[in-house]
């Protein structure tokens, strides 16, 4: 026999339902029919009453009664049948039957069915009552739960009100080039939905944006495996990503800073921006260098180091990992042997591994929506750039539980960094992350 511990909570299935319509025909209680099926009775109860088959009883006017109404014992009503010179109340005509005529007609539900069983199934009186029947039907009863669960799914759980005002508050923060995360972390309290929800209406058409007005919307393939036996040149020694996750197993709670380059349409001899990313706060600055060459990268950690302080600048920088560009290749740049206070470390990732990364690399994304693959950084100034840069870290990210980047860089990072490269939040429906940012300034 199954057991009530291992079925409780489960949905009944068509077979437990016969056997529902089973026991009632045989005249069993709810405690008895809910004990065959591990069941508790008041479950067995709700199921019945929720799935009543109606069967109104066939009228004639020689069989129907007048106590069946409702109304029938303060009724008052006259003429129902087209006589109005008859002074009779209807409900009292022997001649003809009110229920026939009178539109105000309610049947009075049998008094059997206001208790267990709540049905007609087994009831002895069934051929020579008069009331409406109903039964429980085991079919009848799972095509009705089988068509709610079905329905139940379809259509949005909006009104065209409601809708509407979602719409005119979503989709021009859209077209401004935020995220859904974004939107939906800084406008919380009056989305009346998840951020789920909000992407499914976007693909539906509900919505005035399209999913190409989406800063992203691709699939991810696999990452293939690549395994090259290549010798490690000299910067690299004791510097790979092994050797960093070494580090790191050691030194667990040590701030990581990941760094790359991004380059425009001119490639590596036009500007460039050099991207600083912090682990610990997902905050990202980003430089404008002239160029990718190495004496550019070097004079950018001579005034971090000036400006800050070895103390301060292994404070802040004191794992960074990068790839194998060649602007990167010295690792002195970085660690400075010459100053015996500062501590910093640099790693490098494997070859054609940027996933290794992967957090800056996907944090570049924020600056392609503004200056997309193929747009030229010539024109760029330092202040175009820290305009970017500030309008990136004031986005607000779901991994950060809904947190900007600069909120919790004021926690974690020291001001005077901040203060150096003139970081400041932008209000939340302020942010444009699209290429109209830089071109309006």
């Amino acid at each position: 026999m199954t057991t009530l511990s291992n079925c409780n909570g489960k949905h009944l299935t068509l077979s437990d339902r016969i056997a529902i319509e089973t026991g009632i025909e045989n005249g069993d209680s709810f405690t008895k029919i809910a004990k065959r099926l591990g069941k508790s009775p008041s479950s067995i109860s709700r199921e019945v009453r929720r799935h009543l088959f109606l069967v109104p009883h066939y009228y004639n006017e020689n069989s129907r009664r007048k106590s069946e109404c409702i109304h029938f014992n303060g009724c008052q009503i006259k003429g129902v049948c087209g006589n109005t010179a008859c002074p009779s109340i209807c409900s009292k005509c022997r001649s003809k039957r009110c229920a026939g005529f009178c539109s105000a007609f309610e049947t009075q539900k049998c008094s059997q069915l206001l208790k267990p069983p709540y049905v007609c199934n087994k009831c002895p009186h069934l051929r020579r009552c008069s009331h409406d029947f109903y039964f429980y039907r085991a079919k009848y009863a799972d095509d009705t739960y089988q068509e709610l669960k079905t329905s139940s799914r379809n259509g949005i759980n909006q009104s065209p009100e409601s809708l509407e005002q979602l719409d005119r508050l979503v989709s021009p923060l859209v077209k401004q080039g935020q995220s859904i995360s974004h939107i939906y972390l800084t406008h919380k309290t009056e989305i009346p939905c998840s951020q789920r929800t909000l992407y499914s209406y976007i693909d539906q058409n509900l919505f005035s944006v399209i999913n190409l007005d989406l800063p992203r919307k691709v699939k991810y393939k696999r990452r293939k495996l690549r395994k090259k036996d290549i010798p490690v040149p000299n910067y690299r020694l004791e510097r790979t990503y092994a050797d960093f996750q070494t580090y790191m197993s050691l030194f667990p709670e040590t701030a990581v800073v990941e760094m790359d380059v991004v380059e425009g349409s001119g490639g590596k001899d036009d500007q460039v921006f050099l991207t600083l990313f912090f682990r610990n706060c997902s905050l990202m600055l980003i430089i404008l260098l002239p160029a990718d060459r190495r004496e550019y990268i070097r004079q950018v950690f001579d005034t971090l180091l000036e400006e800050l302080g070895a103390e301060l600048y292994s404070k802040l920088f004191p794992v960074i990992l990068t790839d194998n560009g060649g602007s990167f290749q010295d690792p002195a740049v970085f660690e400075r042997p010459d100053h015996e206070e500062v501590t910093a470390k640099v790693f490098y990732c494997d070859p054609m591994a940027s996933w290794q990364k992967g957090r800056l690399e996907k944090n570049h994304e924020f600056i392609r929506y503004v200056l997309p693959k193929g747009t030229s950084f010539s024109d760029l100034t330092q202040e175009k750039t820290t305009l970017l840069t500030n309008h990136i870290n004031s986005t607000a990210r779901a991994s950060l539980n809904g947190c900007t980047p600069f909120q919790l860089a004021l926690l974690l990072l020291d001001p005077k960094l901040m203060k150096l490269h003139h970081l400041e939040q932008i209000p939340a429906d302020q942010i444009c992350l699209k290429p109209s940012l830089l071109k309006d300034c």
